[in-house]
């Protein structure tokens, strides 16, 4: 299990990117942290997540 901003989640093997699409998220509107390092965008179809992983995904909002 991939602990991903804060819940428990099965997702062991699947890449940062692969994660994403799954949960819905527009890759061009956040920012993720694995393990407290932040993950660069060109690395999200290259870095695999790993059971114990702790995932903070952030999704920017724009507003006025």
């Amino acid at each position: 299990m991939v602990t991903i901003n804060g819940s428990p989640i099965n997702a062991d093997g699947k890449t940062v990117s692969e994660y994403l699409a799954d949960a819905g998220y527009d890759l061009g509107q956040v920012a993720v942290e694995r393990n407290g390092t932040i993950v660069p965008k060109a690395q999200y179809g290259k870095t695999a997540l790993t059971a114990g992983d702790v995932i903070e995904v952030v999704n920017f909002v724009g507003g006025g």
